[in-house]
């Protein structure tokens, strides 16, 4: 007798399907010790139902999960590596950047860079609820995906799409900043967002400073960030080759990611500012274009020929006439106008006796 026939309720034929799934589900390695008081609460317990079919499936086992997300790991820093030498060979490539070699490159660093940020959004890398000392040392330049792409975004050469893949940069830019910033790896202020924006014109209106301070400001903050700047990239050259060869400990480990990120601080910061002002330029040629264009449009367009009501056919051939009759007197004006300055100036560059 069948097992799907010992089962309670009605013979349906999908009860069949429960036979076969219970081959496969542990502990139902053998269906014929089931009892016969065996239920289909017993039997939902050990098994998952797709919602809308009446198709039965083993729900997922632990170790099928934690396989896929040690997949993903692995996969992961290969990603990272690979996306970050694109960018790399990029910056010193003889090439012309808009070469299809570079263009190409560039496009291929940006989808890895997107499968690995979906695979950190997938491994629930990094959360708003941790510090950056419970991050793992080696786990830190994972921070930086967000930054790579913006870098990568800025190198696309397409003048059409040039006003997107800025706001594409800035975006990936930004979002390195603020978890950055969430994770106090530095001091340091936010760039004008949509968000603060408003609160900052709001500020501004009520200080108003003077434009000159503001730019001593700027300029200060500049000098800050490029003494920053050296003294980060000394440390890193002393670092590196210990790092690389997996000689450093844990503590050099850090300091090396701690300060790549710090790096990457005031890269974001000085191409937000970059980008911001090629914005602004690119809107204003914009605008300028559409502007001269309109105005050529309407200076090309023919002179519109006045026209005059009347109240009859009669009367519309007689304006006509006296239209077209004016309208040749004064074409026969300008030619005897014409005529008249050819005469004048013939004369002066021909005097009384000239050829004799």
């Amino acid at each position: 007798m069948s097992l799907w026939k010992r089962l309670p309720g009605p013979a349906d034929s999908c009860f069949r399907e429960f036979y076969d799934v219970l081959l496969t589900v542990e502990p139902w390695t053998n269906a014929a010790r089931l009892p016969v008081s065996f239920s289909l609460a017993e039997f939902f317990s050990k098994v998952a139902v797709d919602s809308g079919r009446e198709v039965f499936r083993p729900p997922p086992s632990s170790k099928m999960a934690t396989a896929e997300k040690e997949l993903l790991l692995l996969r992961l820093p290969e990603l990272f590596e690979t996306s970050k030498l694109i960018l790399d060979q990029v910056e010193v490539a003889a090439e012309s950047s808009g070469s299809r070699i570079i263009q190409d490159k560039v496009l291929k660093g940006l989808d890895l860079l997107n499968k690995a940020a979906e695979m950190l959004s997938q491994l629930d890398f990094f959360s708003q609820n941790e510090d950056l000392e419970e991050i793992a040392s080696t786990d830190l330049k994972y921070l930086m995906v967000p930054a790579i792409q913006g870098a990568l975004a800025m190198k696309q050469v397409n003048p059409s799409k040039r006003l997107d893949h800025l706001q594409c940069a800035r975006e990936h830019f930004l979002n390195y900043l603020i978890q950055c910033q969430n994770y106090h790896v530095a001091e340091f202020k936010l760039p004008q967002t949509k968000n603060n924006s408003a609160e900052n014109n709001t500020a501004s209106s009520s200080v108003a400073y003077p434009s000159l301070l503001a730019m001593a400001s700027q300029r200060q903050a500049k000098v800050e960030r490029y003494k920053q700047k050296k003294e980060v990239e000394h440390r890193l050259s002393v670092l590196k080759s210990a790092v690389e060869s997996c000689q450093g400990d844990d503590e050099c480990v850090r300091e090396y990611y701690l300060l790549h990120l710090r790096r990457w601080i005031g890269i974001s910061l000085e191409e937000i500012e970059s980008i911001d002002q090629e914005i602004k330029i690119l809107k204003e040629k914009g605008f300028s274009e559409e502007a001269s264009a309109s105005n050529s449009s309407r200076q090309d367009r023919p002179p519109m020929k006045p026209f005059i009501l009347t109240r009859n056919i009669a009367e519309a051939k007689v304006a006509q006439q006296q239209e077209d009759q004016e309208q040749k007197k004064k074409e026969d004006d300008k030619q005897t106008l014409h005529r008249a300055r050819e005469w004048d100036e013939w004369k002066d560059t021909h005097p009384r006796g000239y050829g004799n």
